[in-house]
């Protein structure tokens, strides 16, 4: 019997190889040897000849058993002795198709995944520490003796009394979150949405999502306010009272860096509204390489949007490519991991403490005298800002929202926008380089062709290769993080999210809003669109003259992103934000020497000074 090779598994993306021959093997009625082949066994076979034989068959079977025991691998012969070993070095549910009882058979081959197609090795996961679970049906709490309304969550608890907001006009301090912030779609960036025309069609989608909501990062400033107030209370009995009365009987009891139930949510339903805008862009005939990085929230994040997408039954249609995350480690999806300059460029940070002297000093004022035996700080108010936040999406509701009026929510929000953009976006020296590979990825896959050295953190192995960088699909799904988006957006060149920050006082609205950008669970879609004959600016039809025309979309969290604000090779004037692709690849040829990769993440220039492009000034 003749058994095939190396089958792939049916998880991950993969689909099982026949390797089996059912016409070959051994046939019963033919003979097992002629006459001269008995002839030759019979002389062979001497009385004397078969006590030599038997004697070093028996040395040679103990010199081979100790000799496979020495190589302490398990196996005699790589013949694995125990089946549930010989599953457990293959591929979780890998099964040989045509021969019954193949996930028993103790001789089947170890077969060795790739790590990039490794989805539960756990490697470069990070941390993964889960907090005390959600029991909002006993902890949530409104005022129904002064006339509070209930209003029933979803899944949060959202609709809160906070001071000097007004609920006529829908807001929402948990639109004022920046990175925080649950996901919601953009209020707009400056142009109306327009359907397609009569004879259009999308072509192409390449999507770039966030993570989903999630727990504290390790050493975030919630967790030190946790540890002050703990250490204030084991010395002695807690005395606050009246708003700050809950903190007698708290304790602080969020995970690490793991999505919450709201971040699987907002993940899946991602999934769903992409397979409702974009599902005839599959191929049902295949399988579709999506890509994510080695952390547990990221892979989570990929592993619930393809459920949405697909259903539970994604592991069918697509094959998860998972890139290591870890320091110096090429991944345009962690672009500042290989970038080391940008983890020590302040300059946003900097700016946003100004910020909170001076938005935040009343609330310190007003909150530090109902607590006795603890001295409440300004750096206690902003982090109990963050406790909303964070508690919100792993609760369901936050006793800390409330403590802070709708104006202090408008400034913490602020304090983030100022942040994120003097870290990571034109405001950075970094800006540009750390994005810069995900926009040479872009770039390569409209122009139809992998990607060899590139002068930034792209992984060449992976990018040069069409099993791991395919360019034969027309919807592609990434993952990645908050600041990577914000720096690939900044290395795309979209000066519409360009202009200097004030840190002494609030702007009012502004371009750069992160609770705009990169909420929990943003998104980022590039649609490529064909269009008959050249559309008309002010979208009035077709041109009379001209053939066939493709445009290029920008849609950030549901909103469109006008092209034509960032690049004079593009349209100002076009009412739909979109861009001829011609026009935008000539714009973006220029983008990688723009950023200026080697200097901005190993060159040697001032650190804590903001810039103006997103680059180290020449």
């Amino acid at each position: 019997m003749r058994v095939g090779g190396f089958g792939k598994p049916n998880t991950a993306g993969y689909e099982p190889i026949d390797g089996i021959d059912d016409d070959a093997g051994i046939h019963p009625k033919k003979p097992l040897a002629d006459d001269h082949h008995q002839g030759l066994c019979h002389r062979l076979f001497r009385p004397h000849n078969i006590i030599i034989f038997v004697a070093a068959f028996v040395l040679s079977l103990v010199i081979c058993l100790t000799v496979g025991f020495i190589a302490g691998d398990g196996t005699l012969f790589g013949i694995r002795t125990n089946a549930n070993n010989a599953k457990a070095v293959g591929w979780q549910g890998e099964k040989s198709a045509d021969v019954a009882g193949a996930d028993d058979c103790p001789c089947r081959p170890a077969v060795k995944v790739p790590q990039y197609f490794q989805t539960t090795d756990g490697k470069w996961a990070g941390p993964t520490a889960t907090g005390k679970p959600a029991f909002l049906a006993q902890t949530r709490t409104f005022n129904a003796a002064a006339g509070a309304t209930f209003v029933p969550n979803d899944p949060l608890q959202t609709s809160l009394p906070i001071v000097g907001m007004n609920l006529s006009k829908d807001e929402s301090i948990f639109r004022m979150m920046g990175f925080l912030a649950p996901y919601s779609p953009s209020p707009g960036f400056g142009v109306d949405e327009y359907p397609l025309p009569p004879g259009a069609e999308i072509v192409q989608l390449q999507m770039l999502s966030r993570h989903g909501s999630r727990y504290p990062t390790m050493g975030a400033n919630v967790q030190a306010l946790g540890d002050r107030i703990a250490a204030a209370a084991s010395k002695s009995k807690l005395g606050a009272k009246h708003e700050l009365a809950f903190l007698n009987d708290w304790k602080y009891q969020l995970g690490a860096e793991i999505l919450v139930p709201k971040g699987r949510q907002e993940l899946f339903d991602s999934g769903v509204l992409h397979a409702y805008m974009y599902s005839p862009l599959y191929n049902p005939n295949s399988k579709i390489i999506v890509r994510t990085t080695t952390q547990d929230r990221m892979l989570k994040s990929a592993e619930n949007f393809l459920a949405g997408f697909f259903g539970l039954e994604w592991t069918q249609n697509a094959t998860i490519e998972v890139i290591i995350e870890g320091p110096y480690y090429n991944n345009s999806l962690a672009g500042y991991l290989n970038c080391p300059n940008s983890n020590k460029i302040k300059s946003g940070s900097a700016a946003a403490s100004i910020w909170i002297e001076n938005y935040l000093q009343n609330a310190t004022d007003r909150l530090a005298p109902l607590i006795d035996g603890y001295e409440w700080s300004l750096e206690d108010s902003y982090a109990a800002q963050t406790m909303c936040a964070y508690e919100t999406v792993a609760y369901g509701f936050s006793r800390f929202c409330e403590l802070f009026t709708y104006e202090e929510w408008i400034g913490f929000g602020y304090s983030i926008d100022l942040a994120f953009y003097g870290d990571n976006s034109f405001g950075s020296p970094a800006g540009r380089a750390v994005g810069i590979g995900y926009q040479q990825e872009v770039v390569a896959r409209l122009k139809n062709h992998t990607l060899g050295y590139s002068g930034s953190q792209i992984n060449v192995t992976l990018d040069n290769n069409t099993t791991t960088f395919p360019l034969n699909q027309s919807i592609y799904f990434d993952f990645s993080h908050d600041t990577n988006i914000i720096s690939i957006l900044t290395a795309f060149g979209l000066k519409q999210f360009y202009g200097l920050l004030d840190p002494s006082s609030y702007p009012g609205s502004h371009n750069f809003t992160a609770s705009h950008l990169t909420p929990f669970g943003a998104r980022l879609d590039i649609e490529i669109i064909r269009t008959p004959k050249p559309l008309a600016a002010n979208r009035s039809g077709y041109a009379a003259n001209g053939g066939e025309t493709k445009y290029i979309h920008f849609v950030l969290n549901q909103r469109t992103i006008p092209l034509g604000w960032s690049f004079p090779e593009c349209d100002a004037s076009r009412v739909d934000g979109w861009c001829e692709l011609g026009a935008f690849l000539r714009a973006q040829e220029d983008q990688p020497r723009l950023a200026r990769y080697e200097q901005a993440c190993f060159g040697k220039y001032p650190l804590n000074l903001s810039v103006l492009d997103g680059a180290p000034e020449s």
